[in-house]
């Protein structure tokens, strides 16, 4: 049977540790709090009392039990107060030296059989705990901010804890409400170790200026459904922390993906730490504000990029669904369309997949039959690519192979009029090689849609060496006209959201293949702790293994990073067979 902790002490009480001291206290237990100095203790109080008070107004407490909490949390600033403590959980800055101390301390203050919790997110418990003489008792506790809110927590047992140690937390856990991960000591623990590798590679990217800081957030919020793009989860998390973080799972893994990017010493350095001081990557309206206020970096208004060309006639090639929901898109919007198939029966099909989807909008009631009709009559489908002299863009949707690609590119390019702008949809291939195929690379762009088109509002508008600036320009404002999101960014392997993406998608296989955590516990850790709308192994089945195998080749060929090299483990599912969903197996089996 779990033991219960009829008194728990929490030590640390800035965000994170007043955060923990409140869950503790929600669930009926004693809390006792230390912090340095009395500036600390109210500063703790307060937040404490202003988390609560969201609460209840919120509707999540009502006034007794809001009085009751904090009547159970007592605050003090010595460690001895720590005594009847059956629990105690450090919450202090990341140095290893400060836990250290705190914990040679702890061990002298309680009793032999008390608990010592430590909450960090990247350094060793067991270098933590050999500075006690009870390594046993000492186990990682790593809540998620804001602790009051975030479900997930990750226990971290040491070589030395005590099997009724690491049972008893995960019991207390999850009294908390909590949603507990037991996992052993390596830097980074699960999320971390994954999130911060996805972090870090963002900053390279606008280290380098591949992309804007908006569009590099606006990319993984449109296009994979993330809460917050990276740069703004960054700042939020505070550089220096996330610094630290990268610092010591570098010194473990000695994976260059971790190694920090230069540019966040030098922001560190500049006083620029994110929301905590007020600017970061982006400025802040004040210390500690959410607001975002335009600076120097803050781009231009739409109206301000440039000349645009005319664009009131679309066509499309290909009939495959990426195709289709193209066409649909623009018809939808008021736009004249063409959709080109190889034989007759194939463009029928193609306007009735595109009928089929409108049918389905109209039953949802987002459509009206009035709508529908005049959506259809928009469209047309047409074999000859002579049918396409006459449009003003024209997007290439045919399969992700460059041979055929370029052929379509060498047709339009005798067909179509002088002056339209010629569009690929890869995903994944050189653009320019696209636009080579043609006598006018000027007038050729990337416009990298996101399945379903119809309801992913994202698109990256992809430039060339030799795409033109008013070409650029318009293929972005066409993106605003239809109701996309455009984003910009060059023409390189994986563009911003499959750069980003797939090696932590690649990182994850990794840490399934060292036998670190299960497939469930990982994707726990991401939905859970990080807020991701679904876990690594849940989206590599979807997507499809070998989808994905071939993605992490390209970005691997490209850059030739080790990092990005494929994991095994992936490369020998997808020869099994185990493709994910679409095969009933994958990660996981399905019915």
């Amino acid at each position: 049977m779990a033991r219960e902790f009829g008194c728990v002490g929490v030590v640390g009480l800035g965000t994170m540790g007043a955060g923990i001291a409140e869950v503790v206290a929600r669930t009926g237990i004693r809390v006792i709090g230390v912090e340095l100095d009395d500036e600390g203790v109210d500063r703790a109080r307060g937040h404490v009392e202003h988390s609560t008070e969201r609460a209840l107004a919120g509707g999540k407490l009502d006034a007794a039990a809001r009085d009751a909490l904090l009547g159970r949390i007592e605050y003090t600033t010595r460690l001895a107060d720590l005594a009847d403590a059956d629990l105690v959980i450090e919450a202090i800055p990341e140095s290893l030296e400060l836990k250290a101390r705190v914990f040679t301390e702890l061990e002298e203050v309680c009793r032999p059989d008390v608990v010592l919790a430590s909450n960090t997110s990247s350094l060793s418990v067991t270098e933590i705990g050999v500075h006690t003489g009870r390594p046993g008792k000492v186990v990682g506790l790593h809540f998620f901010n804001p602790a009051p809110v975030l479900r997930f927590v990750e226990i971290v047992r040491t070589v030395v804890t005590e099997p009724d140690v690491i049972a008893d937390v995960e019991a207390f856990a999850r009294k908390l409400g909590k949603e507990p991960v037991v996992i052993g000591d390596r830097a980074g623990f699960i999320a971390n170790a994954l999130l911060f590798g996805y972090l870090n590679h963002a900053v390279s990217m606008y280290e380098s200026r591949y992309a804007t800081r908006e569009d590099l957030d606006a990319a993984m919020r449109y296009g994979c459904g993330y809460p917050m793009g990276p740069l703004a989860l960054l700042d939020l998390i505070g550089l220096d922390t996330a610094y630290e973080i990268l610092e010591t799972m570098y010194r473990q893994s000695r994976n260059r993906l971790h190694a920090p990017a230069p540019i966040l010493r030098q922001m560190i350095t500049a006083g620029l730490l994110g929301r905590k001081s007020g600017r970061g990557f982006y400025t802040y309206a004040e210390v500690d504000s959410p607001v975002v206020v335009p600076d120097s970096l803050t781009p231009a208004s739409a109206a301000a990029t440039g000349s645009t060309r005319d664009v009131r006639r679309v066509g499309v090639v290909g009939t495959g669904t990426m195709a289709t929901g193209i066409a649909e898109v623009f018809a939808r919007r008021g736009f004249d369309v063409v959709l080109r198939a190889r034989s007759a029966e194939k463009a029928s099909s193609a306007v009735d997949a595109v009928r089929k989807s409108l049918d389905r909008q109209v039953k949802r009631g987002r459509l009206s039959e009035e709508e529908r009709g005049e959506v259809l009559s928009r469209l047309r489908g047409v074999v000859e690519f002579d049918e396409l002299a006459d449009r003003d863009l024209v997007v290439e949707a045919v399969a992700e192979d460059l041979a055929v690609k370029r052929a379509v590119f060498g047709a339009l390019d005798e067909v179509v009029r002088p002056g339209a702008v010629l569009a690929t949809t890869t995903s994944s291939l050189p653009v320019i090689e696209c636009a080579a195929a043609t006598s006018r690379p000027a007038d050729v762009v990337g416009l990298h849609f996101f399945n379903p088109a119809p309801a992913m509002k994202l698109v990256e508008v992809v430039s060339t060496i030799a795409t033109g600036e008013d070409v650029l320009a318009t293929a972005g404002e066409v993106c605003r006209r239809v109701g996309k999101q455009p984003v910009h960014c060059a023409d390189r392997a994986g563009f911003i959201v499959n750069a980003l993406l797939f090696p932590y998608l690649n990182d994850a296989v990794k840490m399934l293949e060292a036998h670190y955590a299960d497939a469930d516990d990982i994707d726990t850790a991401m939905k859970v702790g990080c807020g991701l709308p679904m876990g690594p192994f849940e989206l590599l089945d979807v997507v499809g293994l070998d989808v994905s195998l071939a993605i992490e080749r390209t970005l691997y060929y490209e850059f030739r990073d080790a990092g990005f090299a494929p994991a095994p483990l992936l490369e020998h599912l997808v020869t099994a067979g185990r493709l994910g969903r679409k095969t009933g197996k994958g990660f996981r089996d399905y019915g």
